[in-house]
């Protein structure tokens, strides 16, 4: 039977085309436990292929017919072929990070198949130090990045003893008390003319935004232009602590402390470039709403804010002041909204993408942003899946056709983890950005701290 799909999560399937694929993945690093070889290690992984329960969540494809008047819907697949989602692959001796990286670029390059449930998992193998990773692909139609995160944290333990564990598909043990009772129709009516009357209400709330916009406009750059289909990754993760440190020298938050490494990082790569506009660059940034799960792990809720990063300005604190400004007034913003009106109001921020995409004008008009910058939490503390501890979560999320950058962090433990995906033609020297990361948080502290 086909079931309905949220409009916003129908929305990353109109959108997908061959250069612009709507998936978001994570490459997580494994220490294989103590006394566990290679064999041992993709043993374990196949006998979690074979088992039999998978999640309900990973059954269900899209389709969309006459029927269905052309609108998207999700049926389970009763054919469905865990080999065809679960693979090995392995790296060219000697396996460095690097082989890795350009792997999961590749990976992170195709098209997921829509005639079978959205998504895959790689058993990386061939570490040059005896690790072992795994690349997880999802399509952002069957979840974003908090509930991707929540999922694998329920199939991870803090138990390193602990065993027999489900594999990142299969069905969490705390299935049965997530379970969500279905709505009455009576209710889904209410729930709809609750929701007509939100939005008839926004316009005051777009007005504040449209009056926010910073005067000059948002600048054009080199992200904001026509992408290929083909993705380039850098990675790196630096102590918690330290972000922490600068966090509180500055009465800011954490995500200020990353935004101001990443205007940092971009001010000196568009400069190497000779390529930095007078004006400051401008960053959409995700912004996890009250998160609604479907019972089987699911689902969208994700708001938007537009911080101004300050990369006109020549020091770090100035920059940190210029993001700290921003973030407040735009958080303040979506406070005073309800999450039909705050989903709205982001879906607006995005709709100049959507238009410039459906004519065919990216490039040529002025961009509503210049890059996405996400901060996802992830686990406090060290997970293990059958002994195997998780050493590193590496987030990896999607470009899109006239922003050619993506840069998303997820803390893990006591570390603030950055996975950068940009167009492969578009943006060279992607890694340069890891530097100069490096080289702003060196002088924020320098500064601060």
């Amino acid at each position: 039977m086909l079931k309905p799909m949220a409009p916003n999560s129908a929305l990353f399937l109109v959108g997908e085309t061959r250069e612009q694929p709507m998936h978001v993945a994570g490459l997580q690093l494994y220490s294989p436990a103590p006394g566990q070889g290679a064999l041992d290690v993709r043993d374990m992984f196949d006998a979690a292929a074979d088992a039999a329960q998978v999640n309900p969540l990973f059954l269900k494809r899209p389709r969309r017919s006459v029927a269905t008047l052309g609108q998207w819907g999700w049926e389970t697949d009763d054919e469905f072929e865990i080999e065809h989602h679960v693979r090995r692959s392995a790296l060219p001796r000697p396996g460095h990070t690097v082989d890795l990286l350009t792997l999961c670029g590749r990976l992170h390059s195709s098209l997921l198949d829509r005639q079978r449930p959205l998504w895959e998992m790689h058993l990386i193998e061939g570490l040059q130090d005896g690790r072992f990773a795994t690349y997880f692909k999802v399509h952002h139609s069957l979840m974003d990045g908090v509930s991707a995160l929540r999922l694998l944290n329920r199939v991870l333990s803090s138990d390193p003893d602990e065993r027999d564990m489900p594999a990142p598909w299969g069905v969490p043990r705390d299935r049965s008390a997530r379970s969500t009772p279905g709505q009455s129709p009576a209710a889904l009516a209410n729930a709809a003319l609750k929701g007509a009357s939100e939005l008839a209400a926004l316009g005051p709330a777009l007005r504040r935004r449209l009056n926010a916009t910073p005067r000059q406009g948002v600048p054009r750059t080199m992200f904001n232009v026509p992408i290929t289909g083909s993705r380039r990754v850098a990675t790196q993760a630096w102590s918690l602590d330290r972000l922490k440190a600068i966090s509180a020298a500055t009465a800011t938050t954490v995500n200020d402390v990353v935004l101001a490494m990443c205007s940092g990082a971009l001010r000196s790569y568009l400069l190497a470039a000779d390529a930095l506009p007078e004006q400051s660059l401008v960053a959409m940034v995700p912004v996890a709403l009250a998160h609604t799960e479907s019972s089987d792990g699911g689902g969208n809720a994700v708001g938007a804010v537009l911080c101004a990063l300050g990369t006109h300005h020549g020091h770090p604190v100035q920059r940190m002041e210029a993001v700290r400004t921003s973030m407040l007034h735009g958080k303040a913003e979506l406070a005073d909204m309800t999450q039909v009106q705050a989903l709205a109001l982001s879906a607006l921020a995005l709709g100049p993408i959507a238009v410039q995409h459906v004519l065919r004008t990216s490039g040529r008009m002025r961009p509503p942003f210049n890059v996405i910058i996400s901060n996802v939490p992830g686990p406090s503390e060290h997970k293990y899946w059958n002994g195997a501890r998780l050493d590193a979560l590496f987030p990896m999320s999607l470009p899109l056709d006239g922003q050619a950058l993506n840069i998303t962090c997820t803390s893990y433990a006591d570390e603030m983890v950055f996975g950068i995906v940009g167009c492969r033609r578009t943006v060279p020297h992607l890694q340069r950005l890891i530097t100069f990361m490096d080289e702003e948080l060196d002088a924020l502290e320098a500064a601060l701290v």
